[in-house]
């Protein structure tokens, strides 16, 4: 039987309930979110910033480069020397400026909540556009507490499951969500940028060198 390749089959990309959800954000994603808030007349590098969800630390690298300091763990050992937490059932988080992360799909409404209650200035989670839809998602999340803006990709953001590659295609389509002080939601589009916010060194083929400069980073700034 040949596999059924159509669009709207792929874009489900479902996960075991208990996976760890193995998606590594491409580091241009995320410096194309930092762009846009600074364009917005937000002074992101006086501020700092959790990622909650930090896999092996591929966005936690462009975070660095923008904002003051970032504080990163996962609930999962990846191997690059990143805190071993459960953001979710752990101790309550202390307070930061901002939280931005790439949550598991099956648990992004909850960690949504919690960033939102311990973020002083804004929340930003990248979710697969079908991440929209949803009548119980709509009572529970967009109803009481909608994004102030929905910044939809007009390039397509490729995620491999288990790593971080250039190369590839997907028939998924991603966004950001971002959370401000109000309840106002705005559609804009994030414009081609690829080319622009890519670097060869964003794609180490040893992910524990490219932490290490990462962590160089923050106490660089931080100090």
């Amino acid at each position: 039987m040949s596999q059924n390749v159509s669009t709207a089959v792929m874009q489900r990309r479902v996960e075991a309930h208990d996976s760890l959800d193995d998606f590594p954000t491409p580091p241009w994603a995320t410096r194309a979110l930092c762009e846009w808030l600074a364009s917005e007349g937000y002074a992101i590098e006086r501020h700092n910033c959790r990622e909650p969800a930090a896999n092996r630390g591929h966005m936690v690298k462009p975070l660095s480069e923008y904002f003051a300091s970032v504080e990163a763990s996962d609930v999962h050992d990846y191997g690059v020397g990143l805190p071993v937490q459960d953001y979710l059932f752990g101790p309550d988080p202390e307070w930061v400026d901002w939280t931005i992360t790439n949550p598991p799909f099956r648990l992004a409404e909850q960690f949504i909540e919690r960033a939102l209650n311990s973020s002083r200035l804004g929340v930003a989670v990248i979710v697969r556009a079908a991440f929209l839809e949803g009548i119980g998602r709509y009572d529970r999340l967009y109803r009481l507490r909608p994004p102030s803006f929905v910044l939809q990709f007009t390039e397509r953001v490729v995620m491999h499951k288990g790593k971080l590659s250039a190369k590839g295609s997907t028939a998924t389509a991603y966004a950001w969500l971002v959370w401000l002080d109000d309840t106002d939601t705005r559609l804009r589009w994030i414009p081609p940028c690829r080319k622009r916010l890519e670097r060869a060194s964003d794609y180490e083929t040893d992910p524990a060198d490219g932490f290490t400069g990462v962590v160089k980073m923050t106490l660089e700034k931080v100090a």
